[in-house]
């Protein structure tokens, strides 16, 4: 309305119907400084942040406009300044009571003065900023992950794929040079467990992180028969350092992980909500080498204790079967005593059996022979002749036709009692 004012006034008093541009910037200017003669507090995130070698601070300032449903497609922006004179006091006083460091992605609540320049355009100057905001920014974000994956049904299910009883390929989300991989490295090599590490190397900190663990989740996935388990590790930082593990994508990857996840973030005082949807979370790199040593100890000695049990049932089995075998050739031997005795008896009778049949039959034969030598007898060629009866030959041949005997020749006649000499005569 003052504008309103300035126009019309302006075009009364030199009779023109435009003003120049400096005109129209110097009334901004007047508008604004008389509308934001005091500082007033806005809340932004952080778009950018610098400081330059002078020791001023320069930000970018944006409103996504997530509350009215914009998807997060800014809606207004803003350059900002610290002064040099401030940056010490607002920095350390933020970080102090935040936890965290002033940072892109954070939202803050500024108090600010408005300026506007005709050749610069607005700017805004931060004389203060509150930590309470943006704590309370992370911590209804964080309720919101929470909520939404609860709502989802996906809170348990990483718990739910559960630990097998030796983690040995391992596939580590981390920073190749983080110190708190390599305190991780130099625990476990303690064991003397032949560990398999894979380094799925990580931005851990900073914008960037979100995609970069996520990504690393998304190789490990594609490969997840190689590993037993994966390991999110990183030393400590401050919350905003760690905001990142708060996010709902990321703790969205962890909960419907298919292989168990292990946190081992670095913090001692918060619980990320990563952590809360990890099949196991615990406080450090370190922490995470301690337990997995502490599991192959314990799956070593679950294997020696097995050992020892198969050994002792082993053992127990074998003396049950050489008791039976004992006590089977014992009953065997008994029992072959009993069948040759029984067998021996058999025999025996048999063998009268057969003394008695053998001598009956060679009875019966005798009686036979006897019958038969008395019968041959009675037929024999001696016995016949002593009943009268003579046998003739000529020249050894026997006569038995008239026919046969020629006149003059020399015929034996053998009687019972021996041979008659004789010539045929006719």
């Amino acid at each position: 309305m003052q504008a309103n004012r300035y126009l019309s006034n302006n075009k009364t008093l030199n009779g023109s119907d435009h003003i120049t541009l400096a005109e129209l910037q110097t009334t901004i200017r007047n508008v604004l400084s008389a509308e934001f003669a005091a500082p007033v507090w806005v809340s932004a995130e952080i778009a950018d942040i610098k400081v330059n070698g002078s020791g001023h601070c320069y930000l970018e300032l944006i409103d996504k406009g997530e509350a009215d449903g914009s998807n997060g497609v800014p809606k207004a922006q803003a350059r900002a300044v610290i002064w040099r004179s401030n940056v010490g006091r607002i920095f350390g006083r933020f970080e102090n009571e935040s936890g965290q460091r002033l940072e892109r992605g954070i939202k803050v609540l500024v108090c600010v003065t408005v300026n506007y320049h005709e050749l610069y355009g607005l700017s805004l100057q931060i004389i203060d900023i509150d930590p309470t905001y943006t704590l309370g920014e992370m911590e209804r974000r964080k309720q919101e992950a929470i909520a939404r994956l609860k709502s989802e049904g996906v809170w348990d299910m990483n718990r739910e794929v559960g630990l097998p009883p030796i983690v040995q390929r391992i596939a580590v989300i981390s920073s190749s040079n983080a110190a708190g991989y390599q305190d991780f490295r130099n625990e476990l090599a303690k064991s003397g467990y032949a560990f398999t590490l894979t380094l799925f190397d990580s931005v851990m900190q900073g914008t960037a992180s979100e995609e970069s663990i996520i990504g690393s989740l998304e190789q490990i996935a594609g490969h997840q028969e190689l590993f037993d388990a994966v390991v999110i590790i990183r030393g400590g930082g401050s919350a905003s350092d760690l905001n990142c593990f708060n996010s709902y994508r990321l703790a969205a990857h962890v909960a419907q992980f298919p292989l168990p996840v292990i946190t081992g973030i670095g913090h001692d005082k918060d619980t990320s909500v990563a952590d809360m949807v990890a099949c196991l979370a615990l406080k450090t790199p370190t922490a995470v080498a301690v337990w997995l040593n502490e599991r192959m100890l314990q799956a070593d000695g679950a294997l020696d204790y097995a050992a020892l049990q198969l050994h002792e049932l082993l053992t127990a089995t074998m003396r049950k079967y050489e008791i039976a075998l004992e006590r089977a050739a014992n009953r065997l031997e008994a029992t072959v005593e009993s069948v040759i005795a029984e067998q021996g008896m058999l025999l025996q009778n048999a063998a009268t059996i057969l003394k008695d049949s053998a001598a009956r039959a060679l009875e019966n034969e005798r009686r036979k022979i006897g019958s038969l030598a008395e019968l041959a007898e009675s037929h024999s060629p001696r016995r016949i002749m002593r009943l009268g009866f003579a046998v003739a030959r000529i020249d050894g041949r026997a006569v038995t036709s008239v026919s046969q005997a020629r006149d003059g020749e020399r015929m034996s006649i053998e009687v019972a009692d021996g041979t008659i000499m004789t010539t045929v005569k006719k």
